[in-house]
């Protein structure tokens, strides 16, 4: 079996992800005016960055036409499970239980959302056929 491929993506990089999961297919002129709804970017620094991105084989690039469309090559779950991971491993030792306190304490959750979270919490404890550790 293979060593899994592990993507780190860097803050603009994950920004122009987002977009292109959110948006499907797109030109750099457009990803480029979503960036801009955030906070100012060059066309020529995104222009460059996704063909970094298309090198690193995070976006793939259709170039049938004179205007070329970019789409991401990762799944938006590969890269949170992999960012997760780090961060859950480099922040917390590797222990959900200290992340899941930690973001409960700092962040009010709405009542759908503590219903979500009972929901997994009891799905969890059936999967695990209700033993504890």
């Amino acid at each position: 079996m293979g060593k899994k491929v592990e993507y780190r993506p860097t803050r603009s990089e994950l920004e122009i992800l987002q977009v292109l999961w959110e948006f499907g297919p797109s030109t750099v002129r457009f990803v480029n005016d979503k960036l801009n709804e955030q906070r100012k970017t060059g066309y020529t620094t995104t222009l460059k960055l996704m063909q970094i991105m298309h090198d690193k084989n995070l976006l793939g690039r259709d170039v049938k036409s004179r205007v070329h469309i970019y789409h991401p090559l990762v799944q938006k779950e590969e890269i949170q499970t992999e960012l997760l991971d780090r961060f859950l491993e480099n922040t917390f030792s590797g222990s959900a239980h200290k992340l899941v306190m930690k973001a409960l304490g700092n962040h009010k959750p709405s009542k759908s959302e503590l219903e979500e979270i009972k929901e997994l919490i009891q799905k969890l404890e059936e999967q695990n056929n209700g033993t504890t550790e």
